[in-house]
């Protein structure tokens, strides 16, 4: 489009904003953190957020460009009004299934000439956040949205990549380059956690471009058109001490409802996934896969995933789904067999396969008529405005067809299991099919970063790799310390039957939660996080560097309760037995280690929590 002046651009920018600065104050109810709007003397509209009194987020710019219209400057209050959000739903996985937030909303009508640009502001206890809303058709062609963070302020990052597979790095001097979002700061004696919510194919994607103390959004792509009005993603800025921010589902809060009327058919769980354990020829293999069938059907596991090889053509080895795949497969088979034991099949697909929508009809509609329990769809790598739409239609034909889905090589969650509760799982993260560059500190710090904002396939439990940074009670920790619908668990079999005090717990530990603690933790140095699930805590601990004692808090296990630890020994993982009442519990850790544990109620007698 050229570059034209119209009549009411013209009178937009002959129109004077208001003579003087004016502010407003959006508080969450009940007490937190307060946003800060402003409109200068230019008419160019900022955010800042404070919190007890003390400054979370200097003032930000604020404001969209779009084909029509400069919407940064020169713009005039018209209208304000303000509303209570108060919403209770439930999640088919996260932190916690029961939630319930409260909200303070106030809508800022901002104009310029005959354009209009609605700024939408929540404040939570927990954070605030807010949103662009524009009438009538378009195209954004920039966004002025960029969050100062308090200079001095500590910040935990990871470079930006199309697949959000980058390790997370502590920095006391953030060079200027590009950053993901999540992003984690320490701002004086509160943390920041900036993100986004409710992203999906009328928009396009961000990234953070710091300069300075600033760090500015960047979106996907140069132009995003828009008919019918848009409304943006949410601007997440989560605030609070490391606990509130951890346990914060402000992300899921924001995101639209669920769009499934009956998700009864999504069983979250854990997965038997072997391909660290073997690669392409395990997944090529019937009888290899049956095997992992009748591990998963004699510990209680519900699934097992088979991945990539599964559907490559036998004949002429091509790589892709082709009309013979049906012919040729053996899948059907293992789903008779699983079904037989107890055991759901779940298969690993390539995104490009089921990229229109014909190919999406007749192959998901074939997984299920096989009895395939979910999918997980790879290599997607863009959040550019046309692939968030290739997710919205996948979502939607993969409900239809009753078949959870575990994205990889995709963007992050950003509310989507709460619109979407088939969405068990997503990656983005730089996980254990990593061969090198794992630290312990990059783990340390996702349980405040990635993994703060929705489930994430890590792939735990890959003993048998040795350039893994874990001892193996760190690594049995990461089964909870590592929140995930569908959890993938990495070992092999034999390396499962070397650790019978690892097969113990895994057994036993979920992978839904009814509840969500931060007991003790410093980003990229060490975390220690309970969960509950019915009347049981699961505790995981896992540290980054040397051996220590840690100081575990037990004041939240009211009465007397028995809590059996998972610890290195000697000669390999030990179980100990501690009744505890309130005291902190002292647990002997080892170099880059950590402890699994069970919390039950005492009585006497009792000397296990294992059912």
């Amino acid at each position: 489009m050229n570059w034209l002046l119209t009549g009411a651009m013209v009178a937009g920018l002959l129109i004077a904003p208001a003579a003087s600065p004016a502010t407003w104050t959006v508080e969450a109810p009940g007490g937190g953190p307060a946003a800060t709007v402003r409109l200068d003397e230019h008419g160019s509209p900022s955010v800042s957020v404070s919190r007890d009194g003390a400054t979370v987020l200097d003032p930000s710019p604020l404001g969209l460009t779009t084909e029509q219209a400069d919407l940064t400057t020169g713009l005039s209050l018209t209208g304000r009004s303000s509303r209570i959000v108060v919403e209770k739903y439930a999640t088919t996985a996260g932190k916690r299934l029961k939630r319930m937030s409260v909200m303070k909303e106030s809508r800022f009508r901002l104009t310029r000439g005959d354009s209009r640009l609605d700024l939408v502001v929540r404040a939570a206890r927990d954070g605030v956040a807010y949103r662009y809303e524009l009438p009538g058709a378009g195209a954004v062609v920039g966004e002025a949205s960029a969050f100062a963070v308090p200079g001095g302020s500590t910040a935990w990052l990871a470079g930006h990549r199309r697949d959000y597979e980058n390790p997370f790095i502590r920095y006391a001097d953030v060079p200027a380059a590009e950053y993901q979002m999540p992003a984690l700061f320490r701002a004086g004696r509160d943390y920041l956690l900036l993100a986004e919510s409710a992203l999906d194919g009328s928009y396009t994607g961000p990234r953070l471009v710091h300069d300075q103390s600033t760090y500015k959004i960047a979106l996907w792509d140069a132009r995003v058109p828009y008919t019918g009005g848009l409304v943006t993603p949410w601007r997440v800025m989560i605030t609070g001490d490391l606990a509130t921010v951890t346990e914060s589902t402000l992300v899921d809060d924001l995101a639209p409802g669920s769009r499934i009327a009956d998700p009864s058919w999504v069983r979250p769980g854990k997965v038997l996934w072997s391909w660290l354990a073997g690669g392409r020829p395990v997944q090529q293999s019937l009888e290899r896969q049956k095997e992992f069938v009748d591990y998963a059907a004699q510990h209680g596991w519900p699934y097992v995933l088979v991945d990539a090889g599964w559907y490559d053509d036998p004949v002429t080895g091509e790589r892709a789904w082709t009309d013979r795949t049906a012919e040729f497969t053996w899948i059907p088979q293992l789903v008779d067999y699983g079904r037989a034991r107890g055991v759901g099949v779940m298969t690993w697909l390539r995104f490009s396969d089921f990229d229109s929508p014909d190919e999406r009809v007749q192959r998901f509609g074939l997984l299920r008529q096989w009895g395939v329990k979910g999918v997980k769809l790879d290599f997607i790598d863009s959040e550019a405005q046309e692939r968030l739409r290739w997710y919205d239609e996948t979502l939607r034909d993969l409900a239809d067809n009753r078949l959870m889905v575990n994205f990889h090589g995709s963007t992050v969650p950003k509310g989507i299991n709460r619109t979407w509760p088939h969405v068990m799982t997503m990656e983005g993260v730089h996980g254990a099919e990593k061969s090198s560059n794992l630290t312990t500190s990059h783990l340390a710090a996702l349980p405040y970063t990635r993994n703060q904002i929705g489930s994430m396939d890590y792939t735990p439990m890959a003993f048998q790799r040795g350039s893994r940074p874990t001892s193996d009670a760190h690594e049995l920790a990461l089964s909870v310390l590592f929140e995930s619908g569908l959890q993938n668990l990495a070992g092999s079999l034999d390396a499962y039957r070397a650790r019978p005090e690892a097969e113990r717990f895994l057994d036993q530990v979920p992978a839904i939660w009814d509840e969500t603690r931060l007991l003790s933790g410093t980003p990229a140095e060490h975390t220690v996080m309970a969960r509950r699930s019915g009347d049981r805590w699961f505790i995981g601990a896992g540290v980054s560097g040397a051996a220590r004692t840690l100081q575990v808090p037990a004041g939240f296990l009211r009465g007397r309760w028995l809590v059996e630890v998972t610890v290195d020994g000697a000669g390999g993982l030990v179980r100990q037995a501690h009744v505890v009442r309130g005291g902190p519990l002292a647990v002997q850790v080892a170099a880059e280690g950590g402890f699994a544990a069970i919390a039950c109620r005492w009585r006497p007698g009792l000397t296990t929590c294992a059912r």
